[in-house]
């Protein structure tokens, strides 16, 4: 049986509509997965949304609506969000169902048992947009009051509380750091998670009773509900049938790696991972804490007015021009940038121009000169030395950068590839060797038929949709079968066809 991989996203907090940011990581995360299937694994993905909160019971409210209906309502774009961007997961969670409710009462249960709960009295400074709680040491002055370490206002609260014995895991934390240095990455954020750490650690309050929009504290009078995070993190455990175990999570546990935005890594390094320890089950392999997208450099709010739908960028361009542009585009892990001049420029010069071009003049060649019949690949040095090149770039130099999401960079690799395709093309000239010698002209496009496929077969997990088109159409003429005439896979974008953003 081939080897598991287990995949998660950040489950998406839907309190309002998605945005460029969460498909940057949707199709980020679907990406590895496709490609990890192609390497033989036995893949699991999970992605959904966190349901619960203050701040989900406060967008109900202002929508005059229930909790309920409104997750429910808000959750459905996710998915379709998902859906329309050709991110293939195998579950998509929500923690308001009913197998999450369950699992999260199993994981307090167990911490609870293992002695590192306790009821106490909360005061302190908490972010109803993070769902975090902060020190007064991480808090800046802003307009209107103190704010935390992502901007956002915060409020000082005093409840009732049950809370979770962190700081007796800070050593435990910093060893599984030391003995797993992969644990975190990219290495920025494990830097930055170790400050944190080796800073100190205080117990965390993990319950709340201001609201009832959670999951209820199993064994209680009801008044409390769980903190968000504690219930949210829960769902990768869900998503594998926790607490009765079983061939999923016998299989797929622990996850290889929870793919998430660098705003929430301490959550995902620090709570869940002293979390799981406290209930005595397996630590992920993999913390990877992405960048974020921003629109011409600046950070995508509401108030500035640059959010952007991520469905109207595909509508706009193709789904798989916005998949190839966000992973060729930005180095992943850091911070990136897009804009309509950007997306246009890159789609047009790569995809296009350059392997969509090399795609539909080979195959239309083949289609009007040789009767759509395709031939075998030519047998001259300079035919091999190209093959060698797109092979070592689709089967050696990209497969490694993927491997550790250096998408960008495996792309580098994958285009070098296609304009030595093109170059091979202007050099030998196989429309002028009709006449001249139509024997060597087929030599020629056969071989560029074996390139074109490996190339397409190389990028399908970034460009699913038309990698397989291309594929097919090649397939269709296995056994002499002449294929059908070429459509151009990729045509040219028109900036000015946009509104300027």
């Amino acid at each position: 049986m081939s080897e598991p991989y287990y995949i998660t996203t950040a489950i998406s907090y839907p309190n309002g509509a998605p945005h460029i940011g969460h498909a940057y990581e949707a199709i980020a995360a679907d990406v590895i997965a496709r490609f990890q299937k192609a390497q033989g694994r036995d893949v699991r993905f999970q992605t959904g949304t966190d349901e619960h909160g203050l701040k989900m019971a406060q967008a109900a409210r202002t929508e005059g609506t229930d909790p309920a209906i409104y997750a429910e309502k808000m959750s459905f774009k996710f998915k379709a969000m998902c859906d329309a961007l050709d991110v293939n997961y195998d579950r998509f969670i929500r923690t308001s169902e009913p197998d999450h409710h369950r699992a999260s009462q199993a994981i307090w249960q167990a911490m609870e048992a293992n002695g590192d709960l306790y009821l106490g009295r909360y005061e302190g400074w908490y972010s109803v947009r993070d769902e975090a709680f902060y020190e007064e040491s991480e808090l800046t002055e802003g307009e209107g009051g103190k704010l935390s370490p992502q901007g956002t206002p915060v409020d000082w609260t005093v409840e009732e509380s049950w809370f979770f014995k962190l700081s007796a895991y800070q050593q435990k934390l910093l060893d599984h750091y030391a003995a797993h240095p992969g644990f975190i990455q990219p290495d920025s954020r494990r830097n930055e998670v170790l400050r944190f750490v080796e800073g100190g650690l205080n117990d965390l309050s993990i319950s709340r009773t201001s609201f009832d929009w959670g999951i209820k504290v199993p064994g209680g009078d009801g008044a409390h509900v769980m903190y968000v995070w504690l219930d949210a993190l829960t769902n990768y455990l869900t998503g594998l049938g926790y607490p009765d175990g079983g061939e999923l999570f016998d299989r797929y546990w622990p996850a290889d790696v929870h793919l998430i935005g660098k705003d929430v890594v301490r959550f995902h390094a620090v709570y869940w991972p002293a979390f799981l320890m406290s209930a005595k089950i397996a630590l992920p392999k993999q913390i990877y804490g992405h960048g974020f997208l921003l629109s011409r450099g600046e950070k995508m709010s509401k108030s500035v007015g640059n959010v952007v739908d991520p469905l109207d960028l595909a509508a706009r361009y193709g789904v798989d021009a916005l998949r190839y542009f966000l992973l060729r585009e930005v180095t992943f892990g850091q911070d990136g940038s897009y804009s309509h001049e950007a997306i246009v420029g890159r789609v047009n010069a790569e995809l296009a121009n350059s392997f969509g071009n090399l795609a539909q003049r080979s195959l239309s060649m083949i289609f009007k000169n040789l009767g759509g019949v395709l031939p075998g690949s030519g047998e001259a040095e300079e035919d091999h030395s190209l093959l060698e090149t797109v092979r070592t770039a689709c089967l050696v130099t990209l497969p490694a950068e993927f491997e550790r999401f250096a998408f960008a960079a495996g792309l580098e690799a994958w285009m070098a590839a296609v304009y030595a395709c093109n170059a091979y093309v202007d050099t030998t000239a196989p429309w002028g060797l009709k006449k001249t010698d139509p024997d060597r002209m087929a030599a020629v496009l056969g071989t560029l038929v074996v390139a074109i496929r490996e190339l397409a077969q190389a990028v399908a997990p970034i460009i699913p949709g038309s990698s397989a088109k291309l594929i097919a159409l090649i397939d269709s003429g296995e056994g002499g079968q002449p294929i059908a005439q070429p459509t151009p896979i990729f045509p040219r974008l028109e900036l000015e066809e946009v509104a300027a953003a």
